[in-house]
């Protein structure tokens, strides 16, 4: 079976949100400079909703046989497509289709300027595309090809980006709706670094300490510093939001950083997550080296792709390690999870916001119920499908 065609599709539509989709955003590690502390395009991605109407702009990668198979793999930005098109498809055309390894390590080789960021990312999402084609060819769901399942449902925790926390009434009501729909778990994420001070500081714990009056005691909270902050920032924070009990604390300072990692967790009693912006196994084991982190967060869109995962996967669990993807609602994340232990593997992250904007093009997104993934059954390959009444333009990228 013979890759012979690899497109990339842009489609456009227009999505109904409530109000502002961004109300606020986290922290930034380009707050240090005042010009963009306060900027919304200090975070990338962040696209305003204008009168309750989101522009969604996506580029969706297929990748098809001689045999007319597909594998169908996004949405891409467009810096990644880029790479995919001029440095991998020539990789790809010729090439057995089930021969993932060998795919992978020449594109790999083929890299020699990028091991990290968005030529993974190209990485990534072909790997996703082609383990699509092979459950596809085969009738099969991507979590058998793994091995799994090995449970039948997983909790999701609500990943509360984009909400705003600085208002603490409001803060109180979206934390008690999803509370309400079944979510056993929330994360939220700090709104400032230490550019701001004291006065940052005491908002920050603020937050923390309104979620678990709200929440009560037995409730799980996680907290995300996503690369804003620095050694004695984070330390003092977390001497002052320990007596909360959060479950964990995520991405304390920039993922490259990892001396700084094992300085703070030497000095904490919270558990720190991270990794989400380090790639491949190599990456990962540079912070399992150095004991630097209780939490895993690899994303099989960022990290490689789930081949890289499973080794990933298996790299974490030989230390015992947790490994919670980042953004695991995805379909790629969810077939990857429900083929893990949920001894290592025992949450699924879903962005409240950012997942129905990533899913939107999809005919079965993955949505929780009652604060639960449930095994997708009737997937074949991973279950994406393009839903065609959505788009209102379409345009194949880099064609002649």
């Amino acid at each position: 079976m013979i890759i012979n065609n690899v497109s990339l599709i842009r489609y456009k539509g227009k999505m109904s949100v409530e109000g502002l989709m961004w109300e606020d955003r986290l922290a930034s590690p380009l707050d240090i400079y005042p010009q963009y502390s306060n900027a919304i395009d200090a975070v990338p991605d962040f696209v305003q909703s204008k009168n309750g109407i989101l522009d969604l702009d996506q580029i969706y990668l297929y990748i098809v046989t001689d045999e007319g198979e597909t594998g169908l793999a996004g949405p891409i930005s467009n810096s990644v497509a880029y790479i995919i098109e001029n440095q991998l498809k020539p990789i790809l055309l010729g090439k057995d289709a089930f021969a993932t390894e060998l795919i992978w390590d020449q594109m790999y080789r083929r890299l020699i300027h990028g091991r990290q960021g968005e030529p993974i990312w190209a990485m990534s999402f072909i790997d996703c595309a082609l383990w699509d084609l092979k459950g596809k060819v085969l009738n099969k769901p991507v979590y058998s090809l793994l091995g799994g399942p090995n449970v039948d449902e997983i909790p999701a925790y609500a990943s509360m980006l984009g909400y705003n926390v600085t208002d603490m009434k409001l803060v109180k009501k979206r934390a008690l709706e999803y509370q309400s729909k079944g979510f056993k778990a929330q994360k939220w994420f700090f709104r400032y670094g230490p550019k701001k001070g004291k006065e940052g500081l005491i908002q920050n714990i603020e937050l923390v300490k309104t979620l678990r009056d709200t929440l009560g005691n037995n409730y799980e909270l996680m907290f995300d510093c996503w690369q804003s902050m620095d050694v004695p920032y984070v330390i003092e924070l977390a001497d002052a939001i320990k007596k909360y009990n959060p479950k964990w604390i995520e991405e304390c300072v920039m993922p490259d950083r990892i001396d700084s990692y094992v300085r703070i967790k030497d000095k904490i009693s919270i558990p720190m997550a991270g990794a989400e912006h380090h790639y491949t196994r190599w990456g990962m084991k540079q912070f399992i080296e150095k004991n630097a982190l209780d939490i895993i967060q690899a994303d099989p869109l960022w990290c490689g792709g789930i081949s890289e995962m499973m080794k990933i996967s298996a790299l974490t669990s030989t230390y015992d390690l947790i490994l919670i993807p980042h953004a695991g609602a995805m379909h790629s994340g969810v077939h990857f999870s429900f083929s893990q232990s949920p001894a290592h593997t025992p949450y699924v992250e879903y962005l409240v916001k950012w997942m129905p904007i990533l899913q939107y093009f999809t005919k079965d997104p993955i949505i929780p119920i009652k604060g639960n993934i449930f095994l997708p059954k009737k997937s074949v390959g991973l279950g994406l499908e393009i839903d065609k009444n959505k788009i209102l333009d379409k345009l194949e990228l880099f064609k002649e």
